[in-house]
């Protein structure tokens, strides 16, 4: 059996971390969905910037909206969720069988909007009404004026995928913004089910950290950081305040792992997807790491509830000269930032394939 439906069967979701047009013509997407045990696909800007900028797949698209009128990031948009509403029309069967648990593809609202937390929940009720999807969730980062935003879109019935966090702190923030929203809901006598995943990002932590530890304790920062979360993911969510929710008809907030690729090569490269097998969970995989892992990925049981040695690894992390909560907040800084300057690239790829487009002339009629 294939790996990848082995965690399936530990009770884990994998969502493809990537969405391109070819994926979509090709049939690899649907491919993926019934052959790799695929049951969602998350995007960001770097994604998009990538895959428009890698052939010609969005050239007619492009020509014709801007024919139309469209520019810039309404340009973008439109293009992004022509892909997202076939790639949610494709995992749909999906999102009906497992009663909306699975089934989610999603869309990040612009990262210029990071500290701004009116602008943000305007731009996630905009997407959220062009998606036109049950099965899309718009992205909104867990800063401290995201946290704001995504509570108000909560409220407002807008299923939320918070990106951009980095430590258990950061989860926790992002559990609370998403309970508010419920439990104002439920004030409001409105119905409490909102769906909501909350992505907790792994191998930056030791990018950025593997250079100032001994060999001993590299690429463990990221896995220890993950199970201190998953205690108190597992803990959130059977206690009394949750279950008085749960019993009112509203759903968990899911945790789901984001950035599992490996980045050493050193490393395994299916070493986080070993490591972070959890029930309950969303573990997202760039391609390459989903192939690895149906190729030759192996289990090693779950993590633990009670976060097993996580306690004990952060302590010997800190005594090695590592403040993991200065780095949390670096972390989270820094992933804004490349997804502003990812933004900015690609709206100039975009406005520089518009002009080189326009100005292509057409192909002369056959004799």
């Amino acid at each position: 059996m294939n790996a990848t439906w082995q965690l399936h069967g530990l009770g884990q979701s994998l969502w493809l971390d990537n969405i391109t047009r070819s994926l979509l013509d090709d049939g690899t997407l649907a491919r993926y969905i019934t052959e790799d045990a695929i049951t969602g696909l998350t995007s960001n800007p770097s994604i998009f910037d990538a895959a428009i900028g890698s052939g010609t797949a969005y050239d007619t698209a492009i020509t014709a909206k801007t024919q139309a009128g469209l520019n810039g990031e309404a340009l973008f948009i439109e293009l992004a969720l022509d892909d997202l509403r076939r790639a949610a029309d494709l995992l749909r069967p999906v999102f009906d069988a497992t009663d909306q648990v699975d089934g989610w593809v999603s869309m990040e609202i612009s990262p210029l909007l990071a500290a701004d937390a009116g602008a943000s929940l305007a731009a996630a009720r905009q997407i959220h009404t062009l998606g036109r999807r049950k099965n899309l969730f718009v992205k909104i980062p867990g800063t401290q004026e995201g946290l704001i935003a995504i509570e108000d879109a909560i409220f407002a019935g807008i299923p939320i995928n918070v990106t951009l966090l980095f430590s258990c702190a950061h989860y926790l923030a992002a559990a609370e913004a998403y309970l508010r929203g419920v439990e104002r809901r439920i004030e409001a006598g409105l119905d409490p089910c909102v769906a909501s995943v909350a992505s907790l990002f792994i191998s930056r932590w030791d990018v950025a950290a593997n250079p100032r530890l001994p060999a001993a304790l590299q690429h463990k920062l990221g896995i220890a950081v993950a199970g201190q979360t998953y205690r108190a993911y597992c803990a959130l969510f059977t206690s009394p305040r949750w279950l008085k929710l749960a019993a009112a008809g509203a759903r968990p907030q899911r945790l789901l792992w984001a950035s599992t690729g490996t980045k050493d090569p050193q490393a395994s490269d299916t070493l986080y997807v070993t490591a972070l097998a959890a029930p309950g969970t969303i573990d997202t995989l760039p391609e390459k790491t989903l192939h690895a892992f149906a190729d030759h990925g192996t289990l090693d049981g779950v993590m633990p509830i009670d976060g097993g040695n996580a306690d004990a690894v952060l302590a010997e992390i800190a005594l090695a000269g590592v403040d993991v909560n200065a780095l949390a907040a670096r972390l989270q800084h820094d992933g804004a930032e490349a997804f502003v300057k990812s933004w900015q690239q690609l709206l100039q790829r975009i406005a520089d394939k518009s002009a080189s487009l326009d100005a292509t002339p057409p192909a002369a009629p056959a004799p």
